[in-house]
């Protein structure tokens, strides 16, 4: 099979690959659309020691089952193995399983003609769905978890916030959606790459600035703050931009250097949520969200083929693509 190969850093090579074994309980997929993410992207940099080239990377995915009781369905990848025992496994936050496993990290992902997964992984999708759109369920799962962690801590509903997102990459860009789709009014979204404010732009899904501008929100004025950087910067703006009593939900995870002001934090009551992906019922929520158009057309999405997958990491890397999400089709 053809596969986009991570050899080492800065470098991806498209060549032929042995098409993967399929243990007990597995199904082989074949792949019809494959995004890239910022993790992806992250072990593009170098910047990831559990992902060691060479290594198949990609785990936001939809295709084809070829062998098993599913074969035949379309289905949409559950990128994260677990262990479907644990306390966290039964109580429905998989997502937290002391076992995980993602695709693309250690075990071979997506990026690829084939790939075999467990039977238990695979989310069936209606026979129409469109494979783009499809394979956009994982980032869209991971905003909506983040925003379900969110409504949680808020004192208010969404729809009476001020909400904030700082990136304009996919998760960004979902949030803003949702929270449109919620009802909220007023909506920030900022991005240093004008590429992709112009892009955001399109989305219509609130106000684009770019936090390296004079034109800045004013601090303190929202009740909501969705950091889908997760730099020290970023950090450091969530914590002057976010309200008395409000949330800062942090789902990047570009750099662990300072930048939180957990000072501020405390004396004014700030709640401070790590998210980390999704579960099965983000998934297939956001597979119905995806279905029924309920996040507008997507125009800000691109799609490649995989041969040009290089190039598209290549783009992203130098600043040079204004989509927030490229998808790779075989």
């Amino acid at each position: 099979m053809k596969a986009l190969v991570y050899t080492d850093t800065l470098e991806l090579q498209y060549r032929d690959e042995p098409e993967p074994s399929v243990g007990d309980g597995e199904a082989l997929v074949k792949i019809e659309a494959i995004g890239i993410c910022g993790s992806d992207m992250h072990a593009y940099h170098g910047h990831d020691a559990r992902r060691v080239p060479p290594l198949i990377l990609g785990h936001e995915a939809v295709g084809v089952v070829q062998t098993g009781s599913h074969r035949d369905k379309r289905v949409v990848l559950n990128p994260l193995i677990t262990c479907g025992h644990c306390n966290h496994c039964l109580g429905g936050r998989s997502n937290l399983c002391a076992e995980r496993e993602l695709i693309g990290m250690r075990r071979a992902g997506a990026f690829a003609d084939y790939i075999s997964i467990p039977e238990s992984n695979l989310l069936d999708i209606p026979a129409d769905m469109d494979s783009i759109t499809a394979s956009l369920t994982e980032p869209a799962a991971t905003s909506l978890h983040a925003i379900y962690l969110a409504e949680q801590a808020l004192y208010r509903p969404v729809s009476e916030c001020n909400a904030l997102i700082l990136g304009a990459g996919s998760i960004g860009v979902f949030a803003a959606l949702m929270l449109k789709h919620k009802g909220c009014g007023s909506i920030f979204l900022g991005d240093t790459n004008a590429l992709r404010r112009a892009t955001a732009e399109t989305a219509n899904c609130g106000t684009v600035y770019d936090p390296l501008g004079d034109e800045l929100p004013p601090q303190g004025s929202f009740d909501l703050v969705i950091d889908a950087v997760g730099s020290g910067r970023s950090r450091a703006a969530a914590s002057a931009l976010v309200a008395a009593g409000g949330v800062i939900s942090h789902v990047g995870l570009l750099d662990n250097e300072p930048g939180l002001d957990t000072r501020r934090l405390t004396l004014d009551e700030i709640a401070f949520l790590g998210n980390y992906t999704y579960s099965v019922i983000d998934l297939r929520a956001a597979i119905g969200l995806l279905y029924c158009r309920a996040l507008g057309d997507l125009a800000w999405v691109e799609s490649r083929s995989l041969a040009n997958g290089a190039q598209a990491f290549r783009d992203i890397h130098e600043g040079n693509a204004a989509a927030a999400k490229i998808v790779l089709t075989p």
